[in-house]
């Protein structure tokens, strides 16, 4: 629970967030109590802090598949497109592609958008039976006039470009959902997602930033349920002058703040990404009942500084920089 000062500290700072500005602004005052305004980050400025992977939750083979690639001399956005993969194919992760668990009819159901250093993006949503949403994401962005396809089309759209269709409910997600079947109560559950939707962010050498987010869905959610993970500004925004967020955790919390562009439009406007993600949080803490639900932010700007923040404790990400990879529990609200 959040004791009474730290409360009371949060609704002072909440009268101290000044109204977003949607054009050229000066950097903004830091709502950390005693720090000085953050300069905008300059889009020249070299940095030591490439090529970098990003992501949420515990996902080391997720960031060495990327960091592969751009070892290899590849671009971000094939660095994020090769990492966000690995889960994807991994049976034992139930928040992502194959193995994912179902939504409450038993059908696995899976979400997906990539967005690369130019602004383009491309989305997959309501898609069953392909067991790599985020290529077929990508597949709509580089080929396709739209940046968004859904259920029957966007299965056909995979199936046109030579994706595969096969079962993705494995007999352990099976088995689960029908033990679940025995009492049906829904309840999204917090932190239930620690293998949940995983939110890449890369820097390649060249200094460009792209990003991915892929998911299936919060468990036994209805049928046709879409969760923030695949909506641009939601659950992944990347603005290749600035920087790069994704969201974790409830989706439909996210999607009504439009939390990641909030977060690459705080730092446009001159917050360090850990002041960003903080601040995005507290739009939601704000404006809702916060003890049973999570939220997380990741971020990275053009420097490489990065920063990640949660409404409750749980919420890691992992951290590739120089072959290095480290998991980091990120601060949170809740203690």
């Amino acid at each position: 629970m959040l004791d009474r000062r730290r409360f009371l500290t949060l609704s002072s700072l909440a009268g101290l967030i000044p109204p977003l500005s949607f054009g050229l602004a000066k950097p903004a005052i830091s709502t950390n109590k005693g720090n000085a305004p953050t300069p905008v980050p300059s889009i020249t400025e070299p940095s030591a802090n490439r090529p970098f992977v990003i992501s949420t939750w515990n996902q080391p083979k997720a960031n060495a598949a990327a960091q592969a690639a751009l070892n290899k001399g590849g671009s971000a956005l094939d660095a994020v497109e090769a990492g966000v993969k690995v889960p994807e194919a991994d049976p034992e992760d139930m928040s992502v592609g194959y193995g994912g668990r179902p939504d409450r009819d038993g059908h696995v159901t899976l979400d997906a958008c990539i967005m690369d250093e130019k602004g383009n993006a491309g989305s997959v949503t309501f898609l069953e039976h392909i067991k790599h949403p985020i290529s077929v994401a990508r597949a709509v962005m580089e080929k396709s006039p739209h940046v968004m396809l859904s259920g029957e089309g966007a299965l056909a759209f995979a199936l046109a470009n030579g994706f595969k269709k096969e079962s993705l409910l494995t007999p352990k997600a099976e088995k689960e959902w029908r033990e679940w079947l025995k009492t049906a109560k829904y309840k999204p559950v917090a932190n239930i997602e620690r293998h949940d939707t995983i939110g890449m962010l890369a820097i390649d050498s060249k200094g460009n930033i792209s990003g991915a987010c892929t998911t299936s869905g919060l468990a036994y959610k209805m049928r046709g349920r879409v969760g923030d993970s695949p909506i641009i500004g939601a659950g992944l925004f990347v603005d290749n002058e600035f920087g790069g967020a994704c969201a974790t955790g409830l989706g439909e919390l996210v999607m009504r703040t439009c939390g990641s562009f909030l977060v690459v439009e705080l730092m446009r406007q001159g917050r360090t990404p850990q002041q960003a993600c903080e601040e995005a949080a507290l739009r939601i803490v704000k404006k809702q009942d916060f003890t049973d639900i999570q939220v997380g932010f990741l971020a990275v700007n053009k420097q490489g500084e990065y920063g990640a923040f949660s409404i409750q404790t749980g919420f890691n990400y992992t951290m590739t920089l120089n072959k290095v990879t480290q998991v980091i529990d990120a601060k949170s609200y809740l203690k």
